[in-house]
């Protein structure tokens, strides 16, 4: 099976999630899939809804999901695992540095210029976007989302489902 990409979601965090894939260049064919979303900003239509993930999973071997709302995103990649067989990828921007000493688990997306030090870990599901810091040996929970710009201080341990909203320092001591 060729290697194919299924982002569940269409709106703002798809784009991105499309952008990083494309930089990526591994993957031959990228669909996705909206309960709400016919077509993509850029004109990419979407393929169907997330009733019809069993049906694709003959022609995508790789999902990805990306919506904004940390409960609908971790809700559906549990169903995903549960019920599918696609392999739940992580997308990294060539351009995001990840520590080798960092773990980051299915199902997340690190965007262009964000930074996840030394023994940091992502669980399931966060959003790491674009000039975020995760500073060394700290913990984001299962569908975190680091804002633009924000930073998780060294040794921090953000709680399932936080946003860290763009600027803001996140440390809890």
């Amino acid at each position: 099976m060729d290697k194919n990409l299924l982002i569940v979601g269409a709106g703002s965090y798809a784009q991105v999630a499309f952008e990083i894939a494309t930089d990526i260049g591994c993957f031959k064919k990228i669909g996705f899939v909206d309960d709400k979303i016919k077509s993509l900003k850029n004109g990419i239509a979407v393929i169907g809804t997330t009733r019809d993930i069993d049906c694709l999973t003959g022609e995508y071997s790789d999902i990805i999901v990306a919506i904004g709302n940390p409960e609908v995103r971790l809700s559906l990649l549990t169903r995903i695992k549960e019920k599918f067989p696609q392999n739940i990828v992580s997308l990294i921007s060539p351009r995001a540095y990840i520590s080798s000493a960092a773990k980051v688990m299915p199902g997340c997306i690190i965007e262009p210029m964000a930074v996840v030090h030394s023994q940091c870990v992502l669980e399931e599901g966060c959003i790491i976007s674009a000039g975020a810091v995760v500073n060394h040996e700290s913990t984001c929970g299962r569908g975190v989302h680091v804002d633009c710009n924000a930073t998780v201080a060294a040794y921090a341990c953000v709680p399932v489902g936080t946003k860290i909203c763009s600027g803001e320092v996140y440390w809890d001591v």
